[in-house]
């Protein structure tokens, strides 16, 4: 092969490999398994993966800024969940811009406003379940937390509940309208499209340039938290991957999809997280402190119908806001302003006694049936699912 033609093929493997990680989309099962995967080493590298607590530190910084905060809240580029939520806002940005997927959408005032609500209930419900979907949900079960079960109960029913308010509002209120965009925006979206790839290039070789600046300046786990935000970040974006799906489509379509996929995700993350608990390379208690029951029953059920409302989870309004989904900034502001403020008013209060405490279900079962449960629950999930995919029993909508 003369240099002609290995350069030639060498473009060919660049193209294809380009079009493999930023034009098709991946598949959601192969999501699950790497989000899982970079779950469990953030668990390694730092502790359980959590989103809403870098949301509060955002609220905290916005009260200690306007004079009502008190002591002063860790730096938001070294607060470890954060940073990490950060990241994935930074990694779904530079995938979406590596795609030509950003573009600023409107929504209908009326969509901004069911943002706002949706983003105050979900800051309301991931203080009271100590967590938000990722946290109280996903990472909860994932590390044996009991809480994580009655928060997934709770995210159901509110997922349910959501649908109903959608389900009035389409019967009794006229359909919401938004303007488009002028015929002079058209050149300039053409120029756009072709200069994102260039935008997202140059933001990935940014974010790279601050992993290492971190470890120069001796914060290394800061930057170890830093690539697996922006790694999050791509799989979320590229995949679609939404948690919110999960809950809402077995009653509004009645696909099954997500359940799986979520399933699928969690038994990884769980034999994983098992191996470093049982072994003692993690603490087996790290991240088991969701108020069992009521606390994640009521936080569960109330962040579950502010999701639906708002038409995105904690995670998914990151990756969502980082493609130009503008309703979901708003839902981001309400979530951190609420959520600080509501975990001050829980602690100032000692409210926290009151909706339950940390239980780890090896410690209340032994993992010799702790384990079997654990399974237990995620293939009944995924049964009821399939079975409501097949008959729409529980489809509402």
């Amino acid at each position: 092969m003369g240099e002609d033609g290995l350069l030639r093929s060498l473009k060919e493997q660049l193209t294809n490999g380009y079009r493999f990680l930023f034009v098709n989309a991946w598949s959601g099962y192969m999501a699950g398994i790497l989000i899982a995967v970079l779950a469990l080493m953030i668990f390694l590298w730092n502790g359980m993966w959590g989103i809403s607590g870098g949301y509060r530190n955002w609220g905290e910084w916005f009260y200690y800024l306007i004079g009502l905060g008190g002591d002063r809240p860790a730096t938001p580029w070294m607060d470890p969940q954060s940073v990490t939520n950060l990241a994935i806002l930074a990694g779904a940005m530079a995938s979406a811009l590596l795609s030509r997927q950003f573009k600023a959408r409107r929504a209908p005032l009326r969509e901004y406003g069911k943002g706002l609500i949706g983003g105050i209930l979900m800051g309301l419900g991931a203080a009271l379940a100590g967590g938000c979907n990722v946290g109280g949900f996903y990472s909860a079960i994932g590390v044996f937390s009991m809480g994580g079960y009655t928060m997934m109960i709770g995210l159901g029913l509110g997922a349910w509940l959501g649908l109903k308010v959608l389900l009035w509002e389409m019967e009794n209120l006229p359909p919401a309208t938004t303007t488009t965009g002028s015929d002079a925006e058209s050149g300039w979206s053409v120029v756009w499209q072709r200069f994102q790839p260039v935008a997202g290039g140059i933001l990935g070789i940014l974010l790279i340039a601050a992993v290492y600046l971190y470890a120069a300046v001796d914060q290394a786990r800061i930057g170890g938290l830093l690539i697996f935000g922006l790694l999050i970040g791509l799989v979320m974006h590229r995949s679609r991957f939404c948690f919110v799906r999960a809950f809402r489509d077995p009653f509004m379509t009645g696909e099954a999809e997500m359940v799986k996929v979520v399933s699928l995700s969690l038994m990884v993350y769980g034999f994983g997280s098992a191996v470093i608990k049982w072994n003692y390379i993690q603490p087996d208690t790290m991240g088991v402190y969701h108020p069992f029951w009521l606390g994640s029953l009521l936080g569960g059920t109330i962040f579950g119908l502010g999701m639906l409302l708002a038409g995105g989870c904690a995670s998914s309004t990151l990756w969502r806001l980082a493609e130009g989904h503008t309703k979901l900034g708003v839902t981001l502001v309400t979530f951190a302003l609420t959520n600080a403020a509501a975990m001050r008013f829980i602690e100032a209060y000692h409210i926290r006694h009151y909706l339950g405490k940390g239980l780890y279900l090896p410690g209340v079962f032994s993992w010799q049936l702790g384990l079997p449960l654990f399974m237990a629950v995620l293939l009944l999930w995924t049964l009821m699912a399939g079975w409501n995919e097949k008959t729409e029993k529980l489809v509402i909508f």
